[in-house]
């Protein structure tokens, strides 16, 4: 008994010396913020589309065939916002037509070239918003004028937000929209006859 008492307070003594010697405890990993379904979480001010994030798609008919997809690399806008009042935010978006890309070799340039889009004449596609209207929640519809190749047309897209939301010593809003155009009202000529379906995926970032 004797003994095991002695042996009991040698390793009490040692214990501290043998947790001196393993590694500190691992703090824990940073918070990786993600965004939430609620828009209100991103405060009012002007936001700067994220180049980094953002996705513009046109999904066009290969004469009744199947759907031929284009996508536009270069893309700039702005969004100020408004969550007490969605109805009072604003939307730009410029795209350069000659960032046009296809898996066709070499299509992309006849594309931008003077049958098509023409991007040496008019460089920029743009969008204007006109209204905002929330349906619910996460969902709403914002309406404006878009132009293509000099012309001017009134485009309305469905907008579902993806997430808001505070990131990295700021806010961001990202978000999935859809709308569609008809070819015949910007001269497209005879190759682009059904309408033309334009997805948007993108992010907006405001600083501070």
């Amino acid at each position: 008994m004797r003994n095991a008492l002695i042996l009991s307070a040698v390793l009490l003594l040692a214990a501290p010396a043998f947790a001196a010697d393993q590694p500190p405890p691992t703090p824990p990993p940073s918070q990786i913020p993600h965004g939430s379904k609620d828009y209100t979480t991103a405060p009012a001010g002007d936001y700067n589309l994220d180049k980094n994030h953002v996705g513009v798609i046109a999904r066009v008919s290969h004469l009744g065939f199947s759907i031929s997809i284009f996508r536009f690399g270069d893309v700039d806008g702005k969004l100020t916002w408004d969550p007490a009042a969605p109805e009072k935010s604003a939307l730009s978006v410029t795209v350069k037509t000659a960032s046009i890309e296809t898996n066709v070799p070499k299509f992309a340039e006849e594309l931008a070239g003077p049958k098509y889009l023409n991007a040496p004449a008019f460089p920029d596609a743009t969008f204007v918003s006109t209204r905002f209207v929330k349906t619910d929640a996460t969902h709403g519809k914002v309406t404006g004028n878009f132009t293509l190749k000099g012309k001017t047309k009134p485009v309305t897209f469905d907008v579902t937000l993806i997430g808001a939301g505070a990131f990295f010593g700021g806010h961001n809003i990202g978000i999935h929209a859809e709308g569609m155009i008809d070819p015949q009202d910007y001269d497209m000529g005879p190759f682009f006859k059904e309408p033309i379906q334009l997805v948007i995926d993108t992010e907006f970032s405001h600083k501070g």
